[in-house]
């Protein structure tokens, strides 16, 4: 009688951590097109305030702060 093959072996190690590996990054990719999307949603929102999107302000910090209050309101919105 020969003994039972061993549950594990580092080719079959190997496999499962490759395919974890490449899990890992399909849920990056997965979770960055989701964020995209999400940006250009709030870029198309963001075109209603047209100061911003023509930018009138003439410091950078007076800029931010428009751009800030902004997303305020869009996501107080939802």
């Amino acid at each position: 009688m020969s003994a039972p093959p061993p549950a594990s072996t580092p080719r079959l190690d190997l496999l499962r951590f490759l395919e974890r590996v490449q899990e890992r990054d399909l849920q990056r990719t997965r979770d960055w097109i989701a964020t995209e999307e999400q940006l250009i949603s709030a870029q198309g929102e963001l075109k209603q305030w047209h100061g911003l999107a023509t930018r009138y302000d003439k410091t950078a910090t007076i800029y931010l702060a428009g751009l800030h209050l902004a997303a305020i309101a869009i996501w107080s919105a939802r």
